[in-house]
């Protein structure tokens, strides 16, 4: 998959939430960070239309995120800081499957599908569990499992460790490892983005630094401490 930002702007009244931006994005897993308020979550909603550009475009597999913006919604899955947000239904299983109600599938296909994610996410003993009565842990991959069963190629994900304990940050981690589709993580957990490809650094709306993890989180240290 390719993403490309190709002279984008964002300003929200007279404040610029991202100064002009052109790079693309091919890398399997990429790292977004930055301090709160530098233009990270901004970026990152471009890629699925949440945020529209002031001028410039974005573009994902060569759709355009405003005139393609239906189409964009379908290949890249969004799956915010707050998951439980996200959960509609009350049932697990039932939420999973809710995502494919309207996709004219069989009541069979559906329920292959959301027992296949399930299996997949290593999950299936949650199906018929009261969405309230998840861990953090298990309310972020299921979460994660609503998005993927609809089949988008690229997934962003929000802070997905944040407040998580030991346990469930290491279930999260191993899961976000294993995902096949295209993934951008926006995250403070800096440890968890170790071993991606690629790592973008945000400051005051720009970017700043754009490179492996050890030296884009070497540059983040270095902008935090001048702050």
């Amino acid at each position: 998959m390719d993403i490309c930002f190709a002279d984008c702007t964002v300003r929200f009244g007279d404040r610029i939430a991202l100064h002009p931006l052109t790079l693309t994005l091919r890398e399997r897993r990429i790292g977004i960070i930055g301090l709160n308020g530098s233009g990270k979550t901004t970026f990152a909603r471009l890629i699925n239309g949440l945020v529209k550009p002031t001028s410039g475009s974005v573009s994902v597999n060569g759709l355009d995120t405003v005139r393609d913006e239906k189409a964009v919604l379908g290949q890249a899955g969004f799956i915010f800081q707050n998951p439980q947000n996200q959960l509609i239904m009350p049932i697990v299983g039932d939420d999973i499957a809710f995502g494919l109600k309207n996709r004219g599938l069989s009541k069979a296909e559906i329920e292959a599908r959301t027992q296949g994610v399930l299996h997949r996410f290593g999950i299936p003993h949650l199906a018929r569990r009261r969405v309230h009565e998840l861990s953090g842990g298990e309310t972020q991959l299921v979460a994660m499992a609503s998005v993927v069963v609809t089949g988008p190629d690229i997934l962003i994900l929000d802070e997905p460790t944040n407040q998580l304990d030991l346990k469930n940050r290491r279930m999260v981690c191993d899961t976000i490892a294993s995902l096949e589709q295209q993934t951008l993580v926006i995250s403070h957990d800096l440890p968890l983005l170790g071993d991606f490809e690629r790592v973008l650094l945000f400051h005051e709306g720009r970017l700043v630094a754009d490179g492996m993890p050890e030296e884009t989180i070497r540059r983040y240290h270095q902008v935090a401490h001048a702050d």
